[in-house]
């Protein structure tokens, strides 16, 4: 089997945690590929593509159009997709036309198709007292021949059209259902645009993977996609950020990082929803212990600045530093001598960062959305969303209770190991399959590969 996975993310501006599922993914598709399957990475026409290169991943192949004229036209469902390949996997919302290249003009008929079709009740078909056409009473309505055909005719041809040609099968990976659930910490042109996409996503993929169970029936709430069709996978560690190297003293210094188990941590892109005003406002509270803030991730939107929210909120400058977007070995340092790592998110998808603390043993205090409560499970103290007050308090309770420490250490380094990328790089090969018809894949009946 032939598989074209969408690497254009790895080339983002800001790549965050969906650039890090691509890239992982990927290469664990390739480790985990079965003899005469292969993984092809497909980007947009960049200059420079070096960094969406993936060990045992082919290409990256680059598509006709730049980054921003490709997304224009994948918005409108038309532009150049993946060729020669069985399955297309879209990591994120910028999905392919359904039909490929080729399939361009179909896809064109089925949507005006589809556009145009009639709907019943609607004015052609409204039958008012009076109206020409009206039903006289006593007399069955009957729907005039143009909205008949509308409702029924249209419809089944593009159905039928669709289903005949010749195209790969399409995945997609939809993340959270934060643009419907949280449209407010988004951009209003990333909400509808993610919207958008996710409508397409639900009309055209074969299959919707979403990496939690919660995320799974927040998007079956907001989009009409069939059970069978939507697939929770989870997520993994990279090797690369459990691993501390061997000259990880050289590089706390260099970082400026406090003494091991000396600071407190979160791990994000800067934007509205990660909930960085609720960490801070918790280092004013009377129970605060009193360590740093160590603040790690890339600047994203809304104009986020550390350092000046930490003003606002009256904290010495010394209090809190942030050291930008670092590598995984730097991270692996990072993350290996936090005390407490700090995820008060106002809605997540998976929440990567806490999986990755477990796996380095360190305690975590997590939001009580959804999707941190799932992956944390039983290892993690819970905190009600923007609640600095009680996010203060459970950080106290970490730092002065020794056995609170290790328990909660104990349990996230056997939580983390429930959480692989080779593991779901084998449930999404069967999902691939199942997809594209093999006949050698067992599936369970709740329709998750």
């Amino acid at each position: 089997m032939r598989v074209g996975f969408l690497v254009e993310q790895l080339l983002a501006p800001v790549p965050g945690g969906t650039g890090r599922y691509s890239a992982e993914l990927a290469a664990a598709l390739a480790r985990q590929a079965e003899p005469g399957d292969s993984v092809a990475g497909w980007c947009a026409a960049h200059r420079r593509f070096e960094t969406a290169a993936l060990p045992g991943v082919l290409g990256p192949m680059r598509l006709a159009l730049p980054r921003r004229s490709l997304a224009a036209a994948w918005s409108r469902g038309v532009g150049p997709a993946p060729t020669g390949v069985d399955v297309i996997h879209a990591p994120t919302l910028l999905l392919p036309p359904a039909g490929g290249t080729t399939g361009a003009l179909t896809e064109t008929v089925i949507e005006k198709l589809r556009g145009g079709s009639g709907r019943p009740g609607g004015p052609a078909g409204s039958g008012r007292a009076g109206a020409p056409g009206a039903t006289p009473a006593g007399r069955s309505a009957r729907p005039p021949l143009a909205t008949w055909f509308g409702a029924t005719v249209t419809p089944a041809l593009a159905g039928a059209l669709d289903r005949r040609r010749p195209r790969p099968r399409l995945v997609v990976t939809i993340h959270d259902a934060v643009p419907w659930t949280h449209p407010e910490t988004l951009t209003p042109h990333g909400a509808r645009w993610h919207r958008q996409m996710g409508e397409r996503a639900v009309r055209h993929a074969d299959a919707v993977i979403v990496p939690t169970l919660a995320v799974a029936a927040e998007v079956a709430r907001h989009l009409p996609i069939p059970p069978h069709r939507l697939h929770a996978i989870g997520e993994g560690v990279a090797e690369a950020v459990v691993r501390v190297p061997r000259d990880a003293d050289a590089r706390a210094a260099r970082l400026g990082l406090p003494p091991p188990g000396g600071y407190l941590l979160t791990l994000a892109t800067l934007e509205p929803r990660k909930g960085l005003e609720t960490a801070l406002a918790a280092l004013r509270r009377p129970d605060d212990p009193g360590l740093p803030l160590v603040h790690v991730g890339a600047a994203g939107w809304g104009g986020l600045d550390v350092g000046a929210a930490a003003a606002r909120h009256g904290l010495d400058p010394g209090r809190v530093r942030t050291l930008g977007r670092i590598s995984d070995e730097d991270l692996a340092v990072v993350l290996s001598r936090a005390a407490v790592l700090l995820a008060p998110s106002r809605s997540e998808g998976f929440g990567l960062p806490v999986v990755e603390a477990m796996a380095h043993g360190v305690p975590v205090v997590v939001s009580d959305a959804p999707a941190l409560v799932e992956v944390a499970g039983q290892a993690a103290l819970v905190v009600g969303v923007g609640d600095d007050g009680a996010l203060a308090a459970a950080v106290a309770r970490i730092v002065g209770d020794p056995g609170l420490r290790a328990h909660l250490s104990a349990a996230g380094l056997a939580r983390a190991r429930a959480f692989t990328w080779n593991a779901a790089a084998e449930a999404t090969w069967a999902l691939y399959r199942r997809v594209n018809g093999s006949p050698a894949v067992s599936v369970a009946d709740d329709g998750r590969a």
